[in-house]
C-alpha cells in the first residue's frame, strides 16, 4: 500500500552482501549473554524479550524489521501490498507467498499448513499465547495452496503486517507442536525446548535458565550462511559482568541488554575490545499499578478479575500522585546516561504516535502530589505516616527484577513515595524467574501477585496496533490461559477497546496516530507509570563485524549476517 511504502523492503534476497569468498561456517564459534537466561524456546509460551530473542535465531516469520525500522521480507517471496495484489482492495486479507525452496532444519519442507496450524496454535481457546496480539481481528488463516498463506481479517485491516510479521509471531512446525495444542502447550518439553526451525540455527542443547548450545542449520535456504559453525547463548548473571565478559575478558562476543551504570560501561569500552551498539526504538521502563487485588488471602483469584479490584490502585489520583512524586531526569542520568531519555509516554516512539499531553510528569512534584492526595481526603488519619484509603493503609509490594539500576530505581522510588504517605516494600526477582512465564511459578511477571512491578518491553516494527491491543480487557492474564497475556496490569476499559477496534479499521496515517496517543493517554492516566524511554545497549567484540543493531526487532534479527574479522 503507498502510504505505506516506507517500511517495505524489495525482496527477501535484498539484505546485506556476502562478505568476500565466506562460506557457511567459516568464522567458527560465537559466543553470546544474555544475562537474563532464557527458560523456553518458545515465544508463544512467555512474552519476555530473552525469549523472543533466543528463539529468533531458530524460529522465523514472514516478514522482519531492520535497524531502520524498515519492513523486509524473511520467509516471503516479497511484501504483499494493494498495489502488488497481495492486499485486498478492500482490505480484509493479506496474501504471503513463501519463498522457492525453503525447508525446516530436519529438511522437511515449510508449506502454508505451517502457518494455518501456527494461527490454530496461538488462538486455541483452551490455550494461552503470549503473542495472541498479533492475531487480534484474524478470522482464519488460509492455505490456498503450499506455497500461498492468506490471512483473512473480520474488517477493513489497513495494516495488516501483524500476524507472521516480526519475530514475536514466528511460524512453528506443526508435525512438531501437533500434541500441544490448547492446555497441552506448556506440556510439550521437547518441543518448547528444541523447536525446529527455518532459521540459521539449530537447537543443539537447551538447558533452561542456563545455556543454549546451537549448530548452523545444515538445510538453510541462504547456501553461504550462517558465517558462524556453532552459537553458545549463555544466560544468567548480571549486566556488568556481561559487559565485563566482552569489553574486559573477551569471553564472550555479544553481550545484550547492558542495564548498568553508564560510566562503568563507557570506562570499558575505552579499554577497545569491544563496542557499544545503541538504538532507540519503541522500549520503555516502566511501573504498572495491578488493578486487581493480590491479597494471597483470596487463594485462586488472587491477582484476577473475580478477586475483585485493587484496594486503591484503580483510582487515578493515586496513579497520578504517584508519578508525580519521581524523578524521572534523575532516574535516566544515574541508571542511563545517553542510553535513556525520561518519558511520560508507554508509546514514545515512531513521532507521528508520540503524545505530549503528559509532559509535566518530567518534573518532579512531590508538594503537588502531596496536595493531590489531601485534597481528596486520602490522609494519614493516626499519624503513623502512612494514608489511607477508605480505612486501608496505603502500603504497596514493589517488585521487579534482579539488575543494579533497577534495585537503585526502586530505592530512590520508595523513598519518594514514603514522603507522600504510601510505604513501599521493595522485591526484587531472578530475571530467569521474573520473565520466565512457568505457570506454576508465583513469581512472572504475568502472575503479578505485587500491587506494583517495573519492566521493560517494546513491539516489533513501527506501527503501535498490536503493541496498544497489549491492554485489551480480554487479554488478561488469567488460570484458564495458564497465566498468559499481554495486558498484565489487568487493565480493562470498555472505551478503549473500542479505540483499538477503530484503529484496525482506521486508514489515515494521522487519524492512526491519534487513536494511538488516546489510547497512550488512557494507560498512563494512571495505570502505567512511564518513567525511561530506553535505548537498546549492547556490547559486541571488536572483531564482530556484520551486526546491524535493530531496536525494532529482535537484536539477533540479521544473526546470519554475522562473521569474524580475518
Amino acid at each position: 500500500m503507498k502510504r505505506y511504502s516506507l517500511l517495505l523492503g524489495a525482496t527477501a534476497l535484498a539484505l546485506v552482501p556476502a562478505a568476500a569468498m565466506a562460506e557457511r561456517g567459516s568464522s567458527g564459534h560465537l559466543n553470546i549473554i544474555y544475562w537474563q537466561a532464557p527458560s523456553t524456546l518458545n515465544p508463544y509460551l512467555s512474552g519476555g524479550t530473552k525469549e523472543v530473542e533466543s528463539s529468533s535465531l531458530i524460529l522465523e516469520s514472514m516478514a522482519r524489521f531492520d535497524e531502520t525500522g524498515m519492513m523486509v521480507p524473511w520467509l516471503a517471496e516479497s511484501i504483499p501490498t494493494v498495489d502488488n495484489g497481495g492486499v485486498s482492495a478492500d482490505l480484509t486479507s493479506i496474501t504471503w507467498t513463501i519463498a522457492d525452496g525453503v525447508t525446516w532444519s530436519d529438511g522437511s519442507a515449510l508449506t502454508s499448513a505451517d502457518f494455518v496450524f501456527t494461527w490454530t496454535y496461538c488462538t486455541h481457546p483452551e490455550g494461552g499465547c503470549a503473542q495472541a496480539g498479533y492475531f487480534d481481528g484474524v478470522t482464519s488463516v488460509d492455505a490456498v495452496d503450499a506455497r500461498t498463506v492468506r490471512v483473512n481479517f473480520a474488517e477493513s485491516t489497513p495494516f495488516p503486517y501483524t500476524a507472521f510479521v516480526g519475530s514475536e509471531s514466528p511460524v512453528i512446525q506443526a508435525a512438531q507442536f501437533a500434541e500441544c495444542l490448547g492446555a497441552r502447550a506448556p506440556e510439550c518439553t521437547d518441543a518448547n525446548f528444541g523447536p525446529i526451525g527455518t532459521g540459521p540455527f539449530k537447537v543443539d542443547e537447551f538447558r533452561p535458565n542456563d545455556v543454549i548450545e546451537l549448530s548452523a542449520n545444515p538445510n538453510f535456504r541462504f547456501p553461504d550462511r550462517p558465517y558462524f559453525a556453532t552459537v553458545t547463548f549463555k544466560g544468567g548473571g548480571d549486566a556488568t559482568s556481561a559487559a565485563r565478559s566482552v569489553c574486559e575478558t573477551g569471553e564472550f562476543d555479544y553481550a545484550w541488554n547492558l542495564q548498568m551504570d553508564p560510566t562503568i560501561l563507557a570506562g570499558m569500552a575505552a579499554q577497545g575490545r569491544c563496542a557499544i551498539e545503541v538504538s532507540f526504538g519503541t522500549s520503555v521502563e516502566r511501573i504498572h499499578l495491578n488493578q486487581t487485588n493480590p491479597d494471597p488471602a483470596l487463594g485462586d483469584a488472587r491477582a484476577t478479575v473475580e478477586g475483585g479490584p485493587h484496594p486503591f490502585l484503580t483510582d487515578p489520583i493515586v496513579g497520578q500522585a504517584l508519578s508525580m512524586a519521581i524523578d524521572r531526569p534523575l532516574l535516566t542520568e544515574i541508571g542511563y546516561g545517553a542510553g535513556g531519555q525520561p518519558t511520560c509516554n508507554v508509546l514514545p516512539a515512531p513521532a507521528l504516535y508520540a503524545s505530549t499531553a503528559n509532559d509535566a510528569c518530567l518534573v518532579q512534584d512531590i508538594p503537588g502530589a502531596i496536595a493531590l492526595l489531601d485534597g481528596a481526603g486520602i490522609v494519614d488519619s493516626n499519624g503513623d505516616g502512612i494514608r489511607e484509603y477508605n480505612g486501608v493503609p496505603m502500603r504497596v509490594l514493589f517488585q521487579t527484577s534482579t539488575n543494579a539500576v533497577r534495585q537503585d530505581a526502586q530505592a530512590l522510588i520508595k523513598q519518594w513515595w514514603e514522603e507522600i504517605g504510601v510505604e513501599t516494600e521493595l522485591r526484587n526477582i531472578d530475571a530467569s524467574v521474573f520473565f520466565g512465564g512457568d505457570p506454576a511459578s508465583p513469581d512472572t511477571f504475568q502472575k503479578f501477585y505485587a500491587d506494583v512491578e517495573m519492566y521493560t518491553n517494546n513491539f516489533a516494527g513501527v506501527d503501535p496496533q498490536a503493541y496498544m491491543a497489549s491492554w485489551l480487557c480480554g487479554d488478561m492474564p488469567r488460570p484458564q490461559s495458564q497465566w498468559q497475556g499481554s495486558n498484565t496490569h489487568r487493565f480493562c476499559d470498555p472505551a478503549y477497546d473500542a479505540l483499538v477496534a477503530e484503529m484496525v479499521r482506521t486508514a489515515d496515517l494521522n487519524e492512526r496516530g491519534r487513536l494511538a496517543r488516546e489510547m497512550n493517554d488512557m494507560l498512563v492516566r494512571y495505570s502505567i507509570i512511564p518513567l525511561i524511554h530506553r535505548g537498546g545497549v549492547s556490547a559486541r567484540a571488536a572483531t564482530l563485524e556484520g551486526h546491524r543493531m535493530s531496536d525494532w526487532d529482535s537484536e539477533l534479527w540479521n544473526i546470519m549476517d554475522w562473521r569474524r574479522t580475518q
